[in-house]
């Protein structure tokens, strides 16, 4: 839903107020969320009439009749899982939040139902070798091995159509005919393709050099090896509403060091902790670009994102950080590729 923040107020509100933004947004709901926009409950026209028929009037506060345990979607959950979840629960709104409980979004069932089409662009890099899958891709570049069914290139540009994305480049290099072959101009899978080729490795970045043209909307970039369930056009609404110049997706990394971690003082032991978990935050291999920082990318020469994340910080460029915390997986090793096998069969029938 579209300027969905009209519906975000404060639990001191009163009812009347609560009806009168639900009457002008046009919605069936509003959202009741404290200072940082973290979500407090839900309050309905149907949870105001039941309000009323408790004994409260008009005057009184929202938080004494809203929904305190509404049905919420996580800001990575993917179209059909939140329809499905809806449908189940017989609601047409539903309000999707960040990892923090954050209110990012409000979705409703007809908007999820309509896909509204994306003219930015998509640049998917295909063009690296696979060296550590390199028993596989001596003669298969790695974009085109086969997960489940078909090619894991073919699921990242379905799962590109599907959100309403229809113009692909694809950067190629290694073995670039096979997936030229295979892909063509993009027809035969409802989207338009054409081919950024490198006549050398250009690095995660480099290739964007090779446009012909200036894009005038941000476009989203992604690895080839990436298998996910990521709402890319999620992630390019909250870089637009940011205001931002690059947009990274990001997702937490644990390690587990498999030692008992001494902490020192002095001579002396402070504290043992037995093997304990730590926590980073990783570059996921997605990112949202405006047109602006395109022209910090050097020419034919190898320039990978984060050379480009830190050129953009340097000269006075805006950066966000886009956290995914549903499936994800870089496949870059074997032990990669066949988890990546069985995993498909179950998240992406």
């Amino acid at each position: 839903m579209k300027n969905w923040e009209i519906v975000l107020i404060d639990p001191e509100l009163s009812l009347r107020e609560a009806l009168e933004v639900i009457d002008r947004a046009g919605t069936r709901m509003v959202l009741i969320v404290d200072e940082n926009r973290r979500l407090l409950g839900t309050l309905s026209d149907g949870d105001v009439r039941r309000g009323l028929l408790r004994g409260l009037t008009l005057t009184d506060r929202v938080s004494q009749s809203m929904h305190v345990n509404p049905t919420v979607a996580k800001s990575d959950e993917d179209i059909p899982a939140i329809i499905a979840s809806m449908r189940s629960r017989g609601v047409y709104q539903m309000p999707i939040l960040d990892h923090e409980g954050i209110v990012v979004g409000l979705q409703t069932i007809d908007d999820l139902l309509t896909t509204p089409k994306r003219d930015n662009w998509v640049v998917i890099m295909a063009g690296g070798r696979g060296a550590r899958l390199a028993e596989l891709t001596s003669e298969t570049p790695k974009p085109m091995l086969k997960v489940g069914s078909r090619p894991l290139l073919e699921t990242i540009i379905s799962s590109f159509s599907q959100q309403g994305f229809h113009r692909i480049l694809l950067a190629v290099g290694y073995r670039a005919r096979q997936i030229e072959d295979h892909f063509g101009d993009g027809s035969s899978f409802g989207v338009d393709i054409s081919y950024l080729r490198e006549d050398k490795p250009l690095g995660t970045a480099g290739a964007l050099s090779l446009l012909t043209e200036q894009p005038t909307l941000p476009l989203v970039v992604t690895n080839a090896d990436l298998l996910t369930k990521e709402d890319y056009g999620h992630m390019l609404d909250r870089h637009v509403e940011s205001r931002v110049d690059g947009t990274m997706a990001v997702r937490t990394y644990d390690m587990q060091v498999p030692f008992g971690v001494v902490r020192e003082n002095g001579a002396g032991i402070e504290a043992i902790e037995e093997k304990p978990i730590q926590s980073f935050i990783v570059n996921a291999g997605m990112y949202v670009l405006s047109p602006s920082s395109l022209g910090l990318i050097p020419k034919n020469a190898t320039f990978d994102m984060p050379s480009l994340f830190d050129a953009m910080m340097k000269h006075g460029m805006t950066t966000r950080c886009h956290h995914i915390d549903g499936y994800w997986l870089d496949i870059g090793r074997m032990a990669d590729y066949e988890r990546a096998n069985v995993d498909f069969a179950e998240i992406f029938r």
